[in-house]
């Protein structure tokens, strides 16, 4: 599956069974009894990384305090999608209305909804928070850091900070948050793809 992971970062979730078992460097009839499909293999892969959520938001709930609780899961999560840089492209693939991975989209669902409701009832922050807010965070700190993946790996925690002041959720400044310099910046531009060219 990391073979998989690879080549749907780079190029989505285009690349035939086929092009991924001999990647890999295995047999294209072992991956076939495995994954009959692209599709199986989008959504195992869908469901491994939604385990992954599913740990790190019921670690965060055995945190008493509510701030320290959401802030937890936040930052936690922000690093595996910094960290993941396929997994976008395995959302926008996964069957998410069906089976197994409805049922791990809905655990996650309810483990974040707890976090946002104990944080907002404890007023730790803005009373307009909600859990769309998580969804919407983690996508845009994970379009930092694809973006700023190869240039400044860690240029995403600083914008993880500016987003939890603004939801009123402050804490300590995460270490090695700098502003991108002038040249990250402009080796972070979006480049024409080489198809273009």
């Amino acid at each position: 599956m990391t073979t998989a992971d690879r080549l749907f970062a780079r190029r989505g979730a285009t690349v035939p069974l086929n092009e991924i078992a001999r990647e890999a460097g295995i047999g294209v009839g072992t991956v076939y009894r495995r994954f009959p499909d692209l599709q199986s293999l989008v959504d195992a892969l869908f469901t491994e990384r939604f385990a992954v959520f599913l740990h790190l938001a019921a670690k965060a709930t055995e945190l008493p305090d509510p701030a320290q609780s959401l802030r937890h899961y936040l930052m936690a999560a922000a690093q595996w999608r910094a960290e993941d840089r396929a997994l976008e492209v395995i959302l926008a693939n996964a069957s998410v209305d069906t089976g197994p991975v409805a049922r791990t989209r809905d655990q996650l669902g309810r483990l974040v909804d707890g976090l946002v409701e104990r944080a907002v009832a404890a007023g730790a922050v803005r009373e307009d928070f909600a859990s769309a807010d998580v969804y919407a965070f983690l996508y845009m700190i994970g379009a930092v850091a694809d973006r700023t993946h190869d240039v400044a790996p860690d240029a995403w925690r600083r914008y993880a900070e500016v987003l939890m002041v603004g939801f009123g959720l402050a804490g300590p400044a995460a270490e090695g948050a700098s502003a991108l310099t002038d040249e990250q910046l402009l080796d972070s531009w979006p480049k024409p793809s080489r198809e273009q060219g």
